[in-house]
């Protein structure tokens, strides 16, 4: 593996959000995505998984639903059956055939009650299948149940990838048998790529979820604290489990 940055690209900026002179970060929330053309409907959705302490986008049809998961994919889907451009069963069956997207849950919200539409849902790829109207509460159990099966992180005590285990109870991250002393930007970063091994993922993604969407700093950032990852992993000489996809971004590799 080497240790080289991404290829050049726009060195774009980010403003940093402060309070006094402390930047916030972000706490790496399990980020949702709505898709929904009701916006009575997605404000009740919202109210709610915000409530919950979740991260939530939106938008209002099945075109704008693709393009915003290609961009940054979320960690859940809710999808509305009835879309706009492209229905919702499309926008499933479309997104299970990548490979990139094929692993997202997905909760299908319809309308539609009779069984053969729920089994036309669930063919399509869809996880779960939640009728219109729906109850918030079981809708958010429901929800927290695909979450902890798609990312057992999130009711883990402790993550573990190849020769590297993080205790996110204490905050230590251990390699084989010495710790690794990490900053806080360092271990979130690490904590982000362990919860999601072998997923790529570009600056862009990785700014938005380890340091916070409405933090703005250069994007050159992330090669930053990436080397610094790195250094502080492999000291030892340990192998390199931090991959660089040239143009594409940084994946953590599952096996030493």
């Amino acid at each position: 593996m080497t240790g080289t940055s991404l290829g050049d690209g726009p060195n774009l900026t980010r403003r940093a959000k402060k309070v006094g002179d402390v930047v916030e970060m972000s706490v790496l929330k399990p980020r949702i995505l709505i898709v929904e053309d009701e916006s009575a409907v997605i404000t009740l959705l919202r109210y709610n998984l915000e409530h919950a302490g979740y991260e939530v986008d939106s938008v209002m049809d099945g075109e704008e639903g693709m393009i915003a998961v290609d961009e940054n994919p979320p960690d859940l889907i809710l999808l509305d059956w009835m879309l706009p451009r492209l229905s919702g069963v499309e926008v499933c069956r479309q997104l299970r055939r990548k490979a990139s997207t094929k692993n997202i849950p997905i909760i299908m919200l319809t309308a539609r009650g009779e069984e053969a539409d729920t089994v036309r849902g669930l063919d399509a790829g869809a996880d779960d299948y939640v009728t219109k109207p729906f109850s918030p509460a079981e809708l958010m159990a429901r929800i927290q149940a695909l979450l902890r099966r798609a990312r057992p992180a999130l009711s883990e005590e402790r993550l573990e990838i190849a020769d590297i285990r993080m205790d996110l109870v204490a905050h230590r991250v251990y390699r084989g048998d010495r710790e690794v002393k990490l900053g806080p930007t360092e271990y979130r970063l690490l904590r982000h790529f362990m919860e999601h091994p072998g997923r790529v993922f570009s600056r862009e993604q990785l700014l938005d979820s380890v340091w916070g969407r409405d933090v703005y700093v250069e994007l050159r950032t992330v090669d930053v604290h990436i080397r610094r990852l790195r250094k502080t992993l492999n000291e030892e000489g340990e192998s390199d489990l931090i991959r660089t996809v040239r143009s594409a971004g940084y994946a953590l590799e599952t096996d030493s």
